[in-house]
């Protein structure tokens, strides 16, 4: 077919980027299509909505603070797809962590054993099964509803902050009127906000991973062709807030974190995802800010100077 020889002869967009694709089509002539590639192919398939209709805000934030502690989550519901959609959309919210455990988004009731096991997982059970649940030693394992330390973990300014954005999700992604919800646009606003969450938190890792050249010297520019290491304890004093740094005391011995932070030292020019992209636009307008406030002392130091000269 010469449409799809077209297709696979044009070369691959950028994520968000589109190709043009020249079709005969009989009775029409010659027609050029566009397909455009997702920005961001992650959530292609995600149904943030079902999640927020089956959790409540606070409680979302509770299993999300869990899960960035890699502990252990049971999610029920009466129907297959609302636990698979459930579990595919609060794994998408870890982005660009990646969940390192067990991870069954429907456990057969053959398999119900797995949830006593002292490592971390998520997993969905039909409610079914939730009577077979019960009769499980189950005293270090918590459920999505046995929660009692969650709403302390998160950062409180960053938790407050992504609250006040998911609780206006459907108002900053209606930008068609107030009758009109776009998913596409409301999984863009749910997964920014996470992002965003995450930026905040550990946005400036790459000021941290240095190059150990062979000549002794170390360098934090990505070009340097020498293996790199990453300066845990100042990354973590970097940041400003001791909520922030008490946080990530605990979250970077995570094994997410762990395999966040090995593929950024072995892969730094390689890995250019959405993250990546907000991180150096976090990162600019860092060193933006910072030489602004270096123009003002400076105009300050200067005016002070005149200020003398003249008396």
């Amino acid at each position: 077919q010469p449409f799809m020889r077209a297709i696979m002869e044009a070369q691959f967009p950028a994520p968000g980027r589109t190709i043009n694709i020249k079709t005969f089509l009989p009775g029409s002539g010659t027609e050029v299509m566009e397909l455009c590639r997702p920005s961001d192919s992650r959530l292609e398939h995600v149904d943030f909505e079902c999640l927020f209709s089956c959790l409540s805000l606070r409680l979302l934030l509770r299993v999300f603070s869990s899960l960035l502690l890699e502990r252990r989550v049971i999610f029920t519901a009466d129907k297959l797809s609302t636990l698979s959609q459930c579990c595919h959309a609060v794994v998408a919210l870890l982005y660009p962590f990646i969940w390192q455990h067990t991870y069954i988004p429907v456990l057969p009731s053959a398999m119900l054993d797995i949830v006593c096991t002292p490592t971390p997982f998520i997993v969905g059970l039909l409610s079914s099964s939730l009577t077979q649940l019960n009769e499980l030693p189950l005293e270090e394992v918590r459920s999505e509803g046995q929660l009692d330390d969650e709403d302390s973990i998160l950062p409180s300014k960053l938790q407050s902050a992504l609250e006040n954005v998911l609780e206006r999700r459907r108002e900053l992604a209606n930008d068609r009127g107030a009758d009109s919800i776009n998913t596409g646009h409301l999984s863009t606003v749910v997964s920014e906000a996470f992002v965003r969450f995450f930026v905040e938190l550990v946005g400036h890792y790459p000021l941290f991973i240095t190059a150990e050249r062979e000549d002794g010297y170390s360098s934090s520019s990505s070009s340097s062709p020498a293996s790199c290491a990453f300066q845990r304890e100042g990354f973590r004093k970097a940041i400003p807030s001791k909520t922030a740094r008490r946080f990530l005391e605990v979250f970077m011995e995570t094994q997410m974190f762990g395999w966040f932070i090995q593929e950024r030292e072995l892969h730094r020019q390689a890995l250019r995802g959405l993250f990546e992209v907000r991180v150096q636009e976090y990162l600019d307008s860092i060193n933006e800010n910072e030489h602004r406030r270096v123009n003002r002392f400076l105009k300050g130091l200067g005016n002070r100077m005149k200020f003398l000269s003249k008396r």
